[in-house]
């Protein structure tokens, strides 16, 4: 009896171990390697122009990835919204990045006017998103920059206000 505890234990040890070794090797995906990377990145925008994400650093940046066909990510949009009009005097920078076409886009922007940047990414905001530690390619995902150009904050799913005054109060 004694025996089967003790090997139960062992058993269980290396299981912990094994789930905090995966974990890391996760969080590792997702660093700030890829953080890094996506500052590289030029998106068209839907009036046809460019967004260099480059022009944004040394800025904190909220970066959501969603699409028109997504509906907590409509849902979600009027908060980014507000939460990009009172808190850009402070710095902070919101870029929509939709994992769409442009004209899907354009029609939408003419029914919900939002003042912060869009940018046009297509398949290519998902595969992005993964990147960035997204393994299941879900929309909406929101990932925040600090000034250093860091990865600070991520989220699968629909944001809170809690998230963002989190958030604000982090960096």
């Amino acid at each position: 009896m004694r025996r089967r505890a003790v090997f139960a234990g062992v058993a269980a040890t290396a299981l912990l171990a094994g789930a905090g070794a995966a974990w890391q090797a996760l969080r590792r995906q997702a660093g700030d390697a890829d953080a890094e990377a996506l500052w590289g990145h030029g998106f068209e925008t839907p009036e046809g122009g460019v967004l260099a994400l480059q022009s944004l650093r040394g800025k904190p940046v909220l970066v959501n990835f969603w699409a028109t066909w997504c509906p907590p990510c409509v849902e979600e949009m009027p908060l980014l919204e507000r939460f990009f009009r009172e808190n850009a005097g402070k710095g902070w920078q919101v870029v929509g990045i939709a994992a769409d076409q442009r004209e899907p886009v354009r029609k939408f922007l003419t029914r919900v006017p939002i003042s912060y940047p869009i940018a046009l990414a297509g398949f290519s905001g998902i595969e992005l998103g993964k990147a960035l530690g997204n393994a299941g390619g879900g929309l909406p995902f929101t990932v925040v920059l600090g000034k250093d150009g860091r990865l600070a904050g991520r989220k699968i799913g629909r944001l809170s206000l809690e998230d963002l005054q989190r958030w604000v109060a982090q960096i």
